[in-house]
């Protein structure tokens, strides 16, 4: 069962690929632990993009893509995997699944998780408020300013691949502004209507 996680920034991609792992039983993959470990591991990959990561450039797409290629090649992964925030581009989609056509492979369901900016932005400004009151940390990346760029980046970079894979008929729509546990439940269902 391979996975595709797809919504904008604040969406709760990584709170419902947690919970796929736990239904599936497959491994969640982020393409910067990935990047990290090739780094930490020394490997082939690791070595060529360790001074691009410590310099805080952008690892270019046909390294991203080996490394996603050579995590998924590994025996916990055999049974599938959730990636979430990867693909990030068409271009990284249209290279990924050449890639995996090649090897016999194929994204089986891509679940993209529908919320409203204006939500999302509400909530986030709601979410570093209660921090402050609560005399909590509050997240850098909580403000209006920066989730407003990276929904920006998502829309512009990110969210031409659901027409894409639309029309490949493996992506289903959830409302991501549910409950967690509805979204989940939503989620899982439907993974189950892409299997028949």
């Amino acid at each position: 069962m391979r996975i595709v996680l797809l919504g904008p920034p604040g969406a709760g991609k990584g709170t419902q690929a947690k919970r796929l792992v736990e239904e599936y039983g497959i491994p969640h993959l982020s393409t910067g632990d990935m990047l990290r470990a090739a780094v930490d591991a020394d490997t082939g990959i690791g070595r060529k993009v360790k001074d691009i990561m410590m310099n805080g450039g952008l690892v270019p797409d046909q390294l991203v893509i080996a490394t996603v290629i050579e995590r998924i090649s590994q025996a916990d992964a055999g049974r599938g995997f959730v990636l979430d925030g990867f693909p990030r581009t068409m271009a990284q989609a249209v290279s990924f699944d050449k890639l995996l056509d090649a090897e016999g492979l194929a994204i089986d369901h891509v679940v993209e998780l529908k919320a409203d900016e204006t939500v999302l932005l509400n909530r986030i400004e709601a979410r570093a408020q209660e921090a402050r009151e609560q005399g909590g940390a509050v997240r850098a990346d909580d403000n209006h300013e920066t989730l407003k760029i990276r929904i920006d980046a998502y829309n512009e970079q990110t969210a031409p691949l659901v027409d894409y894979y639309r029309s490949r008929n493996i992506l289903r729509t959830v409302d991501g502004l549910q409950p967690v546990e509805a979204v989940a439940c939503d989620v899982v269902s439907a993974i189950g209507q892409g299997d028949r």
